[in-house]
């Protein structure tokens, strides 16, 4: 694999989108086998979406500092990470790809999750817990649609699954590996930019429905709180529309559309806010949720 990263790269499919990845960083393969190993390939005469690189620096800063930086179709977006650091900033930088050049689609700062074809979506900020939240339901039985994007397609309004890897920080890598010891988790980055990373590989079946979209039925906005109780209240529906709209990467960019599917999602959801503290508090009460709608 590292002769392939260094040539040609390697080429994945991730969900709606098409990748193909290079890297000089001979440290890199062994991660990039066990990581993404069960992901696709794409059709051989398929276009890739994004050209993306993570290599040592040209010239002599390559030998000054042993740095990593992240590329895309030549250009370098990003000041050069440290070289321990070079698959978080592979992860984040295709995530910023995503952001940025994913237009024809309605992007929310979400994770998302499905069951019986009806998916919630979890809009939330950084450190409210979505991505421990988001890890522990697909480990007990919810299929992964994503962690980072709610991907919503403009013709029908469903969720496009992109299952990509899911990083947690901190303190939440221990709690993922008590919860479920079975997780597949990569070893930890320490004092990356965003604290201490680790990776989660989402279950093979998530990665192979990959191609299967999702109507939204629920709308739960999540909130981690160190030892507070539970609580899943329902929310108005102005809050909620206000609430997903501020959480959209690009909903100024499609604008009307982007009104209209907020519009329609919002209509069609039931929304919550939710309180946690406790990982099995929140998966039964989602469980019960889901189960309560199938009645």
């Amino acid at each position: 694999m590292a002769d392939r990263l260094a040539g040609e790269g390697l080429a994945l499919q991730f969900g709606p989108f098409n990748l193909r990845i290079r890297s000089n960083l001979g440290s890199f393969a062994s991660l990039a086998h066990q990581l993404y190993e069960p992901y696709p390939l794409p059709e051989p005469a398929a276009i890739s979406d994004f050209h993306v690189d993570i290599s040592a620096p040209r010239g002599l800063r390559r030998w000054l500092r042993r740095q990593a930086c992240f590329g895309i179709d030549g250009q370098l977006p990003f000041a050069p990470y440290t070289i321990e650091h070079a698959f978080p900033a592979l992860e984040w930088g295709i995530n910023w790809c995503v952001a940025t050049r994913a237009h024809h689609l309605l992007l929310l700062h979400s994770a998302a999750v499905e069951r019986n074809g009806r998916a919630i979506v979890f809009p939330a900020s950084p450190g409210d817990g979505k991505s421990t939240l988001c890890t522990a339901l697909i480990h007990s039985g919810w299929r992964l649609l994503s962690d980072e994007f709610g991907i919503v397609r403009p013709e029908d309004g469903m969720l496009l699954p992109i299952p990509r890897l899911i990083p947690l920080k901190n303190q939440s890598i221990e709690v993922i590996r008590k919860f479920r010891p079975e997780a597949i988790i990569g070893p930890s980055f320490l004092e990356t930019r965003k604290g201490t990373v680790a990776h989660v590989r989402p279950p093979v079946e998530s990665i192979r429905r990959a191609q299967e979209p999702a109507r939204p039925r629920w709308l739960v906005f999540p909130r981690w709180v160190a030892g507070a109780p539970f609580t899943l209240e329902a929310m108005p529906k102005s809050q909620a529309f206000l609430s997903v709209a501020t959480n959209a990467f690009n909903y100024e960019v499609l604008d009307e559309i982007a009104f209209r599917l907020v519009t329609e999602m919002v209509r069609s959801c039931d929304a919550y806010s939710l309180v946690y503290s406790d990982l099995d508090d929140a998966v039964n009460a989602l469980d019960k949720l889901s189960q309560a709608s199938d009645g």
